[in-house]
């Protein structure tokens, strides 16, 4: 049986049942019509990527489908967030004439193109056919000035050690592919997520998808096997594709499955631990919420990365600091990740993770960690040179710092947009996602007392922001880490825009059930 059809039967194997379990709670978040169709978006778009035998294939089966379910989903935000890793992120060039090619094309713009770029059309209509202002603002700008930057500052990619030149036609496909990687995407979330209900079935969409790649994990780490490895080799057309991209820590897979990364995998889960934690508050089982924590941290161990680990941690740390009570909130969570980490140390898999924590003695990849260090105290040294906006030639100056694949791996995100687009650039990328962390921050402290549901999603927005502050620290910006900190920040400026239920007419508020669910969330608050 080939490998593919293979890997395909235990996916389906594990997802199917998730689907059937998750599907109680998802319908808490959701109507059934619209979970029915995005289960089956998923689940087509899985079977398609493992057949199929080019990208190319797959890409001409599910642009009609995406588009299809886009028109029809009452979220597409939700659809989007759900397919975010469907399959994993490979490319394949859009040939052109006249030169090398168009530009690349993967799972995210297929999801940019067939499902956000008309959302943000109808949007954008919309809002012209009401007479009303699109209202751009503040965040907006910090953007478009950070696009800016990367399309006026070329960095230049070497191809068999040869620098190569820019051009008119390279600035515009920069300009092309901010806008439809990144502009649309803050666009689509920030605007059509305009209601609690819209908001809070984003997450739910998130966690889902987050709650079928943890078992994935697991059973990656277990067999040592990954499951979506095939399809990558196959489509990439590279015989080494697979020795090259299997990542071990020690003798242990770092399980990926179709995230792309192990870093990236753990990234999502932990932030879709961070949207569990508001979630869970609306789960009546206390059963089913310890089972979510525990689901998406057995997905977080397999993926066995250092930094989403702070990082979730970090999510948990900062959820308990800004809710009500926040001392003893932050004393129960401290109790509880202490008896966690006890509980994990005294199982089969203690020894595993005190292997990879130098401050516990660890030895397992601490090169990683002296990379981290060397890179940090060299790429200091060049923003030192060039503070303002940055030296588009640093890499080729890094040469010490090239290791055995021949690249030169800039695991810190802060590192390499201060590096190649300075201080300045540096500050407009972190404004962007503080502005929107600051405004979400207002509405929250606003919303504590009347309206403590609204103020808890709010929170959980923030800690998810932190988190991801400090994981990109260290990991590049790829994947699934640039979209989501573009996806966090459109919905945190969503949520900044909402109203507390108490300013809502009665008749409102109760029709979007806000009363019920405040008082849920106080008596859970309360026990």
């Amino acid at each position: 049986m080939p490998v593919n059809v293979t890997a395909l039967i235990y996916v389906l194997a594990i997802v199917v049942p998730m689907f059937w379990l998750a599907k109680p709670i998802a319908l808490k978040f959701s109507s059934e019509r619209d979970f029915n169709r995005r289960r089956n978006v998923w689940l087509i778009l899985t079977v398609i990527g493992f057949l199929s035998p080019s990208f190319w294939l797959f890409a001409l089966l599910a642009i009609p489908l995406l588009i299809a379910a886009a028109r029809k989903d009452t979220n597409p935000v939700a659809l989007y967030l759900l397919l975010l890793a469907v399959i994993p992120p490979v490319s394949a060039d859009i040939p052109a004439i006249g030169i090398a090619h168009l530009f690349e094309l993967d799972n995210y713009r297929l999801l940019a193109f067939c499902v956000l770029l008309p959302l943000a059309v109808r949007q954008w209509r919309s809002k012209q056919a009401a007479a009303a202002p699109i209202g751009f603002d503040a965040l907006d700008i910090l953007l478009l000035a950070y696009g800016t930057l990367t399309v006026v500052l070329y960095v230049p990619f070497e191809l068999n050690h040869v620098l190569l030149s820019d051009s008119f036609t390279n600035a515009l496909r920069r300009a092309f592919l901010f806008f439809i990687d990144i502009y649309i995407l803050y666009f689509a979330v920030s605007r059509t997520c305009s209601s609690r209900g819209a908001i809070v079935e984003a997450l739910a969409a998130f966690c889902l998808a987050c709650a079928l790649l943890a078992p994935m994990a697991v059973f990656e780490m277990m067999k040592k096997w990954s499951l979506y490895m095939a399809l990558e080799a196959h489509w990439s057309d590279d015989p080494l594709y697979w020795w090259l991209h299997t990542l071990y820590r020690g003798t242990e897979l770092r399980a990926r499955v179709s995230a792309g990364h192990a870093l990236v995998l753990g990234y999502l889960l932990a932030v879709g631990f961070g949207f569990w934690l508001y979630l869970k508050s609306r789960v009546a089982s206390a059963r089913t919420r310890v089972a979510g924590v525990a689901l998406y941290w057995a997905g977080l161990f397999a993926a066995y990365s250092r930094g989403p680990w702070i990082g979730a941690a970090s999510i948990a740390i900062v959820f308990a600091a800004l809710g009500q009570r926040a001392f003893s909130r932050l004393l129960k969570a401290g109790a509880l990740m202490a008896i966690a980490f006890g509980a994990l140390l005294a199982s089969p898999l203690g020894e595993r993770v005190i292997d990879v924590l130098p401050a516990m003695g660890g030895s397992v990849d601490a090169e990683n960690i002296t990379y981290r260090q060397r890179l940090a105290d060299r790429s200091w040294e060049l923003i030192s040179e060039h503070p303002f906006f940055g030296d588009q030639l640093a890499l080729q100056k890094m040469g010490d710092l090239r290791q055995g694949q021949g690249i030169i791996d800039i695991v810190n995100t802060y590192a390499g947009v201060a590096l190649h687009y300075g201080l300045i650039g540096l500050f407009v990328f972190l404004a962007f996602i503080l502005t929107a962390a600051f405004r979400a921050y207002g509405l929250a402290r606003r919303a504590a007392q009347a309206d403590p549901d609204l103020a808890l999603l709010g929170t959980s927005l923030i800690a998810c922001i932190v988190g991801t502050l400090v994981m990109i620290a260290g990991c590049s910006f790829i994947f699934a880490y640039e979209k989501m900190y573009y996806v966090l920040g459109g919905l945190a400026a969503a949520y900044a825009r909402l109203v507390p239920a108490s300013q809502l007419q009665p008749a409102v508020a109760v029709e979007l059930g806000l009363h019920a669910e405040s008082a849920v969330v106080s008596r859970s608050e309360n026990k």
